[in-house]
Parts: structure tokens; sequence; C-alpha cells
């Protein structure tokens, strides 16, 4: 348990000290200060979930924009579900919590490798969309579905990103939790 909270501790650490994450903090809509918060927000959901029981918790990904936290990815039971709704609501510094939860599908036609395809193929066109600032635009799949969260600069960013997502084949549906600043 040791070693998979230091892993997560150094990658995260890693992360932050990347160059894409000054670049990234330079053109968010939040304040640094907010971005610091909602990370810590980010990783203590995450160390609540390595250490609670309910392990399967990790098939779910928390995201924080001011103190706003969305959890998102698949559950095997209602407890899962549950659990992971509280353990968020009860971390320190979250204002709300919204959740997109599929429960898992044995057999699904849609699996790991065809949500990291579709999640690629929405960033490309993201990137490749000059009215867009990508990096405020995070892209999740689940089961074929397409998740965009993050705070952007005006409607139209986050009309544009919608119809990119929509564009992209293989897309089930498309749920936009991005919000303007």
């Amino acid at each position: 348990m040791k070693k998979i909270m230091l892993f997560l501790a150094v990658a995260y650490c890693a992360f932050m000290l990347n160059g894409c994450a000054v670049y990234k903090a330079s053109v968010d809509e939040r304040p640094i200060k907010t971005i610091y918060n909602d990370e810590v927000i980010t990783a203590n959901i995450m160390a609540a979930y390595l250490k609670d029981d309910a392990k399967k918790i990790l098939d779910i990904s928390p995201a924080s924009y001011e103190g706003h936290v969305y959890l998102v990815g698949e559950y095997a039971t209602d407890y899962q579900k549950q659990r992971a709704i509280e353990l968020a609501r009860k971390t320190d510094g979250v204002r709300s919590v919204t959740y997109y939860l599929l429960p898992k599908k044995a057999g699904s036609s849609c699996g790991t490798t065809d949500n990291i395809e579709i999640q690629a193929k929405v960033d490309a066109k993201l990137i490749a969309d000059d009215r867009i600032w990508s990096t405020n635009v995070d892209v999740k799949a689940v089961q074929c579905n397409v998740v965009l969260l993050g705070i952007v600069g005006t409607q139209q960013e986050i009309s544009r990103s919608v119809a990119h997502a929509r564009s992209v084949p293989g897309v089930r549906s498309v749920r936009s939790y991005l919000r303007v600043k």
C-alpha cells in the first residue's frame, strides 16, 4: 500500500514539475492558488480511495474545479458508487460533488482501448482548433461516452468542444460539465 501511495505521489510531483504544467497554469481560467487547491482536493480524494476497503473505487477518477468535484468512471456495486461519492464529499475543500458513474458491463463492446482511442481523438480535435484553449478542457471516456470537464473562457468554446467530441466515430454520447468563467 505504501508503495502505491509513494508511486502516486512521485508521479503527481513529476507531472506538476513538468513544463506542460507551467503552460497549463498560464492559460487556465483559474488563479494559481485555486489550481493548487483543486489539485490538493483531487489528490486527497485519490488517497482516500486508496485507503478504502472498496478498492474498485479506483475505477472512478476525481477532478476538482474551484472546489466543485466531478467523479467520472465505472462501479461494480452500488456500495462502491455510494462510497466514492461519500469519500469525495468528506474531503476538505469540497463545495459540491457531481458524478457521471456507470455500472460496469460484463463483455462490453467498448473496452479500455476504445476509451483511450476516443479520448485521444477528441483531444487531437480540441488541440487542432485554435478557437479553444484545449488545455482547459479535460476529456474522459467511459464506455465510449465522452465527458468534458473544465473551465473555459466563452460559451463558444463549450459549443465547439461538444461538437468536436460528437464528431468522433464511436462516441455514444457527450456529457459536458464545462463552465464559463
